[in-house]
């Protein structure tokens, strides 16, 4: 799980999917944060993103970096807490120009049930579970 955050940092943006009835959309993001144990990622409320999450919260994720990818796919789980929310926040102070953890639009998912796959062209692909 370590590996999996820190590659997704430090390739800064990395590539949501989410299903949209029966249309795929993709879009960039850059929240990942650890929280209690758990892998991370932020929204609105107000956004498309966050209604298609919860009409189906089974995502994938991608990024690569320095000819080495990672897809994450798994199931995201909203985390309504405060203190989740206040987290990714303190780990992102960037976004507290947009957001807070109390504007009742700020959401924070957990990952549930991920399988993340590192790739490139010249190693055999990496497994890891979390």
């Amino acid at each position: 799980m370590d590996r999996v955050v820190k590659f997704l940092k430090e390739a800064g943006t990395y590539y949501l999917a989410t299903v949209d009835g029966d249309q795929a959309r993709v879009r960039p993001f850059g929240t990942v944060n650890v929280f209690e144990g758990k892998v991370y990622i932020q929204t609105g409320k107000s956004k498309d993103v966050s209604k298609q999450i919860h009409a189906n919260p089974k995502v994938e994720i991608c990024a690569f970096m320095n000819g080495e990818w990672l897809r994450v796919s798994g199931k995201l789980v909203e985390d309504d807490r405060r203190e989740a929310r206040q987290s990714m926040l303190d780990a992102y102070p960037q976004l507290q120009a947009m957001y807070s953890a109390d504007d009742g639009n700020t959401e924070v998912f957990y990952f549930e049930d991920a399988t993340a796959t590192f790739s490139s062209f010249t190693a055999a692909p990496e497994t890891v579970k979390f």
